[in-house]
């Protein structure tokens, strides 16, 4: 990309950053919550919303457990701890994904089914809402940055002409940042309708 405008405004460099990040990190919260999203192929990002209770700690499945996905239809999660075994089982089941663990005493197996075509509209739909969800956290990020640029301009910061450049800026980093979103996302809407 090329050298931003804003960026060789000093009073307008800090903004440009943090405008920057925060974008960055909605763009990286919806890749994971693609990541996470289940389709009919195991992943273990499957499980990464999973929390366990562990000794009266909620903690993360995979600060527990070894999570692998060895086949297209299959999740196995190997505790660290094996007495954390019932835990993970019972957090597995009532974390509402549609999943069924098996234990064998040290190791549980995850059998994940395929998708109906109803769930699979479902799954849309949900892509839908997490995807409209972070372009209005990126919009709001993008009025931020325009209120910063019109309050340096009211303090004399910068010229009419640099405040114009940067609102131009910022709606193009806006834009940019919701199209690599609307792509994530239709990518795993088509992995989600396969069969």
């Amino acid at each position: 990309m090329a050298q931003s405008t804003m960026a060789a405004v000093p009073s307008l460099k800090e903004t440009y950053v943090q405008l920057k990040t925060r974008m960055d990190k909605a763009v990286e919260d919806f890749r994971k919550a693609m990541a996470s999203t289940r389709t009919g192929r195991a992943s273990v990002h499957m499980l990464d919303s999973v929390t366990v209770d562990y000794y009266g700690t909620q903690m993360p499945l995979n600060q527990l457990a070894q999570v692998h996905a060895p086949e297209a239809q299959l999740i196995t999660v190997q505790p660290f701890d094996p007495t954390s075994l019932a835990g993970i089982e019972k957090a597995i089941r009532t974390a509402e994904l549609g999943l069924n663990p098996m234990s064998d005493g040290k190791i549980l197996r995850v059998p994940v089914p395929p998708l109906t075509e109803e769930r699979r509209k479902d799954m849309v739909k949900h892509l839908h809402k997490i995807l409209e969800e972070h372009r209005t956290a990126v919009r709001n990020i993008r009025r931020d940055g325009n209120d910063a640029i019109k309050s340096a301009m009211k303090d004399k910061k910068i010229s009419e002409d640099e405040e114009k450049r940067a609102m131009e800026e910022i709606q193009k980093l806006t834009d940019d940042e919701i199209r690599k979103m609307e792509e994530m996302s239709k990518g795993k809407e088509k992995e989600v309708m396969e069969i």
